[in-house]
């Protein structure tokens, strides 16, 4: 009996070894184009969050980490530096919305330095379906009505929902999420006007403080 069970166990063993050893494989033969699958869908967003017209450089190529609370969280956020002729004329920030409805709200938000909008997309939320998701461009249009849009500094109140006085729709039966949103896009956008102030601390994404 106990030869029976040394045995089934080395089967097993062989097997889960075996296995481990499949999934390591197919992991290393799959990763460069689930890779190139992300950048892909990165650049897809970056073409609805800033025209192409605006940069001439590698976007998703320069990428740097930037710490600041107005970007709703004190953990850094990717922001990606537009530069046409040599010159950083636009940023693409990764931001976050705090006080959603559901939680935390993950955007793209495009700007150049001087408060225009360019676009935003929303990376991830968890709000109610059928109210605030309609944040999303694929239910609704509302958070296509940021693109050229001025913020006119931090005392700017236009960025508002209209039931606080603002220029932008709520939704019936949710205005905790628009309101959000808002808020982020104007912080954000007041945020990536400080940038050329800071273009020689920048670190790059992926590098190591020291």
């Amino acid at each position: 009996m106990l030869a029976t069970m040394r045995r089934h166990g080395l089967i097993l063993a062989f097997f889960g070894a075996l296995m481990t050893g499949m999934t390591a494989l197919v992991n290393l033969m799959t990763k460069p184009t689930i890779a190139h699958q992300a950048l892909l869908q990165q650049k897809s967003l970056f073409d609805q969050v800033i025209p192409a017209s605006v940069y001439d450089n590698d976007l998703q190529n320069e990428c740097y980490n930037v710490t600041d609370t107005s970007l709703g969280t004190a953990t850094p956020h990717r922001m990606y530096l537009a530069r046409k002729n040599g010159q950083p004329v636009a940023a693409v920030v990764e931001t976050t919305a705090p006080d959603g409805y559901s939680g935390a709200i993950q955007l793209l938000v495009a700007a150049d330095f001087h408060g225009k909008v360019y676009g935003s997309r929303v990376l991830e939320q968890h709000e109610t379906p059928g109210l605030g998701d309609k944040i999303e461009v694929r239910i609704s249009d509302w958070i296509k009505h940021f693109a050229n849009q001025t913020v006119n500094g931090a005392s700017d109140e236009r960025w508002a929902v209209k039931k606080d006085g603002g220029m932008f729709d709520q939704f019936t039966g949710a205005t905790i999420t628009p309101r959000a949103v808002v808020r982020s896009v104007k912080r954000t956008t007041l945020f990536i006007g400080t940038v050329p102030s800071q273009l020689s601390h920048l670190t790059p994404c992926g590098a190591r403080d020291e």
